[in-house]
């Protein structure tokens, strides 16, 4: 078997642009991954059209090797563009190896170590600015069958907060526990937004709200500082989204930076990779919780994954999203009581619609961390894309 061709499919979906990634064969299968980088949408793309060349011709069973040379003559070798671009097109290739085979993806990567995932929820809280709607909404959560939620009560917060922020920000947790009761996790992230004092200060001004972790405290750049932060805070610390090197997550686990690990499956350059940070994380006893907050295929990518490591922690799931997301490929998740289920589908168990990509072409986007806008980027009347009723 050989690859005959990639094309690349950009659909916009208000808040970014998901990037999907489709590699040919010469035998008629071909395989689907997923390259979304928020905000960065053109230059992702560009890195696949330049990687097409060298993937022409070459056998898609080998991904392994094939990954390990484009990385190698890649020249630059790293850089999130590259790297997610990379684990795009390594998922598409095991996409291809799994429908060939007649298995699911996560057989190629050890087989499962679990039949279901825990989930949290995502993008649950659109809309909301007050503590009163922050608690209709962390009840709408619920009662879509999550045991977990997560979101970003710090507005435009950059490194300092002042008190009527802190203020507003403790006001925000303490409505959602309120709603929720006792029984169901909150997470909070920071998208990386806060310095080291701060950071510790609203840790622990938020202690009492019994949270399941903190995300991305202080910004990537600095794992010395994150790890400061985890030694002063009562609350369990998560990072690593923005890390995209196996080395930046082993000098985070041997600085004891984090409680929880994040990698995303796509940006830290694919599955297997991935995995390889996570047997990292377990030799670490990290629990790992990849981050998964954008389209349907990284969704896959991102479960196979979870299916396959020893030390899964818990799955992110977009649970109300714009509301053409469906139209975009056809997927078989089954979700029950806060819990996805293994996939059974050959290869990763997503088909692109071509046609329908075209409908919701590329559209310019700003990062919203800074504007006072995060809250409300994406679509409030979306659908509940997690709904078991739905799917």
């Amino acid at each position: 078997m050989k690859i005959t061709g990639l094309k690349t499919f950009v659909a916009n979906v208000s808040r970014t642009n998901f990037v999907f990634v489709k590699l040919y064969t010469d035998e008629g299968i071909d395989g689907v991954g997923e390259a979304t980088l928020e905000w960065k949408t053109l230059a992702v793309t560009a890195a696949l059209e330049e990687l097409e060349r060298q993937l022409i011709g070459r056998d898609p069973f080998r991904s392994d090797a094939l990954v390990e040379q484009l990385h190698r003559d890649s020249y630059w070798r790293t850089g999130a563009v590259f790297r997610t671009a990379l684990g795009a097109v390594e998922a598409a290739m095991l996409d291809i190896k799994g429908k060939a085979l007649g298995v699911p993806v996560f057989e190629l990567l050890g087989g499962k170590y679990r039949d279901r995932v825990a989930c949290y929820a995502n993008h649950w809280f659109f809309g909301a600015r007050t503590p009163e709607e922050y608690n209709v909404a962390a009840k709408r959560g619920v009662a879509m069958g999550y045991h977990a939620l997560k979101w970003d009560p710090f507005e435009a917060s950059d490194l300092e907060m002042d008190r009527a922020q802190r203020h507003r920000t403790v006001a925000i947790v303490e409505a959602v526990r309120d709603a929720v009761g006792p029984d169901i996790d909150l997470m909070l992230d920071v998208h990386g937004r806060l310095n080291v004092p701060t950071a510790i200060a609203m840790c622990k001004a938020l202690a009492r709200f019994d949270l399941t972790w903190i995300e991305e405290p202080t910004p990537p750049e600095s794992i010395d500082a994150l790890a400061e932060v985890r030694a002063n805070s009562p609350v369990p610390i998560a990072s690593g989204e923005r890390w995209y090197e196996p080395i930046r997550f082993l000098e985070a686990l041997s600085k004891k930076a984090v409680d929880i690990l994040q990698p995303d499956v796509s940006h830290a350059g694919g599955l297997a990779e991935t995995k390889r940070i996570a047997h990292l994380a377990h030799l670490h006893l990290i629990p790992v919780a990849p981050h998964n907050p954008v389209g349907p295929v990284m969704n896959a990518m991102t479960l196979h994954t979870a299916v396959a490591i020893p030390n899964f922690s818990v799955f992110e799931t977009i649970s109300t999203d714009v509301p053409w997301r469906r139209e975009l490929v056809k997927e078989t998740l089954v979700f029950e009581d806060g819990h996805l289920l293994a996939p059974t589908a050959p290869g990763l168990g997503v088909e692109l619609n071509e046609a329908a990509c075209a409908r919701f072409p590329y559209a310019a986007h700003d990062v919203p961390l800074f504007d006072g806008s995060i809250n409300l980027s994406g679509v409030a009347t979306g659908v509940d894309v997690m709904n078991k009723d739905q799917l």
